[in-house]
């Protein structure tokens, strides 16, 4: 345990150490789980410092976990408020932490930490099923370990290659306030079809301008403007899409976020409620595909690429006990296997089963949920029980127990009136598909967890969304690392999972640059 200038052996006392990156790497050969107030405050300055950590117990992100299983979603997380409320003390609100301090100064004593975890564990040890809690705990704060190590190793990202292919798209760098040649070449194409000077960065100028050419829009969306036929349709939509890679993956940019020749976004761990990771800034979660030409190996290393494929129907199978689909989870392709069922369709088995798992009604939807009733029904009926308690205003929990937000008092309000069918249904298909998000976003994260801890020396995950991983590692260790890719994937299934039929494959694939692995 860690806190502040103090270390805490679990067995030993207390000892306060005059360098406290020197002592964890001492420590650190032992393996132990470390336990801190919060990994993105703690483990930054330890990596500064040269120290990696094998395990930890990031309190703020049990607390998060624990809080809204209770119940109290959105509560202050942090090791300060648990402690207070622990002892019934006023629980102060949650406060940005000190990412240039290897620990931030206000942080618990170790005797104060240590009350909050056992608080912690107690908690966990009261829950109907502890064990599947205690597995999430720990790959949360596996994912809080690998988070922080992506950000500060960074992803191999050529800047002569970017600015080059900025200038290809958009022209030279222009000055500071001003648009590149192209995108004012576009602006001005919109302008002369309009007759008259229209700033095609501003939503209320257009919407006026199309009015006047007689034609009403409610929004400038792209979806929208591809449905109307006028002059100004063509090179406004060049503008937004030309316009949305300069504003967020441009020069500027580029200046705030890449350094050294590497991509070093900051991520936040369970930033969806979901369970899914999120940015706090530089956007690593929407590399466009014409940027990914940018991501390159350094020299004499490759890219190692994977993702798993069909992971949410694979995940609903597993879940549901279900033992026709878990068959069908079996095989490589999930959808091909199915066909059978549905006429021997390929796309009508994949449009049943995402029709299922997002509550999808148009089209052959209904009818195709039907053979799905019938030919799968444990599979079926687990998506639609969560799906009614969504609607009844309940709860609902992922495999391991992450638990989805209450719904608002405005919700309430709605249900209650005459759009309370709408509301309701509204909120049953966020349900039905957050027990399969949920627990697939804790299988990515058991299957990294695992991969970190199987990657050889000098191999590092530079790059994870949803359920794609790429390592960054030398020429010669691309077979081991594909390999323990697929072992990732099928530990991390039995991990969650148990003796189960189903297979989440993970087929990797070695490049020089991650537009090769699309």
């Amino acid at each position: 345990m860690v806190a502040g200038d103090t270390v805490l052996p679990v067995g030993e006392r207390p000892r306060r150490v005059a360098d406290l990156a020197a002592a964890v790497r001492e420590l650190e050969a032992r393996r132990p789980r470390w336990v801190w107030a919060d990994t993105r405050d703690t483990y930054p300055g330890l990596l500064r410092a040269g120290v990696r950590v094998s395990r930890c117990h990031d309190v703020a992100l049990t607390e998060a976990l624990l809080l809204a299983r209770e119940g109290r979603f959105g509560e202050p997380r942090s090791a300060r408020a648990a402690h207070a409320r622990l002892h019934g003390l006023p629980v102060p609100d949650d406060e940005p932490g000190a990412p240039d301090t290897l620990f931030p100064p206000e942080s618990l004593g170790a005797e104060q930490m240590a009350e909050v975890l056992a608080g912690q564990l107690a908690r966990i040890e009261a829950l109907p099923e502890p064990g599947r809690f205690r597995l999430l705990a720990a790959a949360e704060s596996a994912g809080a370990l690998i988070a922080a190590e992506m950000s500060h190793d960074g992803m191999p990202w050529r800047e002569d290659v970017h600015d080059a292919l900025l200038t290809e798209l958009l022209g030279p760098r222009p000055v500071h306030g001003m648009r590149p040649a192209k995108l004012q070449a576009l602006a001005h194409e919109v302008s002369a079809a309009f007759g008259h000077p229209v700033n095609p960065d501003s939503v209320q100028q257009l919407v006026k301008a199309f009015k006047q050419a007689g034609v009403s829009l409610s929004s400038t969306r792209s979806w929208e403007l591809k449905r109307v036929e006028h002059p100004a349709v063509a090179p406004l939509l060049a503008y937004k899409e030309l316009a949305r890679l300069f504003s967020f993956h441009g020069w500027t940019w580029a200046d705030q976020w890449v350094r050294g020749g590497r991509f070093r976004p900051e991520y936040v761990v369970g930033g969806v409620v979901s369970g899914r990771w999120a940015t706090s800034g530089g956007g690593a979660l929407q590399i466009p595909k014409v940027m990914r030409r940018v991501v390159v190996a350094d020299e004499g290393h490759t890219l190692v690429v994977a993702d798993a494929a069909q992971l949410e129907p694979r995940v609903l199978a597993a879940m549901a006990g279900d033992v026709g689909l878990a068959r069908a989870a079996g095989e490589i392709d999930l959808y091909s296997a199915l066909a059978q069922a549905f006429g021997g369709d390929r796309d009508h088995a994949k449009i049943a089963m995402l029709s299922a798992m997002y509550g999808g009604t148009s089209g052959d939807a209904p009818k195709l949920l039907a053979i799905m009733r019938q030919r799968f029904p444990k599979a079926y009926q687990f998506v639609e029980d969560a799906a009614k308690a969504g609607e009844e205003g309940r709860l609902v929990r992922s495999w391991l127990g992450r638990t989805s937000p209450p719904p608002s008092s405005r919700w309430k309000e709605l249900v209650s009136g005459p759009e309370g069918g709408r509301a309701a249904r509204d909120r049953g298909r966020f349900t039905r598909n957050f027990v399969v998000q949920a627990t697939a976003a804790e299988w990515a994260l058991a299957m990294m967890a695992v991969l970190r801890g199987l990657l050889p020396e000098g191999a590092a995950l530079v790059f994870f969304q949803h359920d794609e991983v790429m390592v960054h590692c030398g020429l010669d260790q691309a077979e081991e690392v594909g390999a323990a890719v697929a072992s990732a994937a099928a530990q991390a299934t039995r991990l969650l999972f148990g003796a189960t039929p189903v297979r989440i494959p993970m087929e990797a694939v070695a490049v020089a640059s991650y537009a090769d692995a699309k």
